[in-house]
């Protein structure tokens, strides 16, 4: 027979400084934690929201977890560490592994030109899939995929660092062009200042095409998805290849 032992037949009621017993404390920060995550999830960006709307959704992420109190704080904190693009640094995971290979360098090259590194990695897995020797049939070089005539004379155009240097700079000029519209930025970078200004009927079909690859990439990463199916339809049109030149070059898996 089990000896019974009498102080488990009414446990101590702990108290906080405050005078709130501990186990209502506990369950105050619970609901604040429940709180923060119904209100997270109420203001999710729209998947079909350009990238005005999906800025204010942030937003009003970022005042929930103001008005949940300390314990809505803390778990606001963690989902920023994990948020793409979010405190920790990391690009968003959905990229493909030469690209991923360079999340360092890009952090970095990003922070520099003060870009974010979502854009300049969506970008890269476009433009090279992270191969810094690439090369297309128009001129283009490198990781950024730069003309020559961006370059100053003299300088390695397979350079990582001067050829990041020389294409990150041109797509903050098409930021700038734009006032901050991202997807005419991206199809600047393709299609030169003139797409920068225009719209899509005017834009030649490579632009289109470049535009529907990059918004789609970056937006989805945006909404926090850890795969993006656009950036899967543009590796089965042929992306793949490239990947797979980029990772033979790096000697990746």
């Amino acid at each position: 027979m089990a000896h019974y032992n009498p102080i488990y037949a009414n446990p101590p009621v702990i108290r906080t400084p405050s005078g709130v017993p501990g186990w209502r404390r506990m369950v105050f920060i619970l609901a604040s934690i429940a709180l923060i995550v119904t209100l997270l999830i109420s203001v999710k960006p729209d998947p079909a929201a350009g990238p005005a709307t999906v800025a204010q959704a942030q937003t009003q992420q970022q005042v929930a977890g103001v008005e949940a109190g300390t314990a809505g704080d803390a778990a606001a904190s963690q989902a920023e560490q994990h948020a793409p693009g979010g405190a920790g640094g990391a690009i968003s995971p959905v990229f493909a592994a030469p690209v991923q290979y360079w999340a360092t360098q890009i952090e970095a090259w990003s922070q520099a030109h003060g870009v974010d590194p979502n854009m300049a990695a969506t970008i890269m897995q476009v433009e090279s899939c992270g191969d810094p020797a690439a090369i297309s049939s128009a001129g283009a070089q490198g990781l950024f995929q730069v003309m020559p005539f961006h370059f100053q004379p003299g300088e390695d155009t397979l350079d990582p660092d001067t050829n990041a240097s020389r294409g990150l700079t041109y797509f903050k000029e098409r930021l700038q062009q734009t006032n901050g519209d991202i997807g005419r930025a991206f199809a600047g970078y393709n299609g030169g200042q003139r797409a920068a200004a225009s719209s899509w009927d005017h834009w030649p079909a490579e632009t289109q095409r470049y535009y529907v690859w990059t918004t789609g990439i970056y937006n989805e990463i945006q909404q926090g998805l850890d795969e993006s199916p656009t950036l899967q339809r543009w590796l089965q049109s042929g992306g793949a290849s490239l990947c797979n030149q980029a990772a033979s070059r790096l000697g990746l898996p």
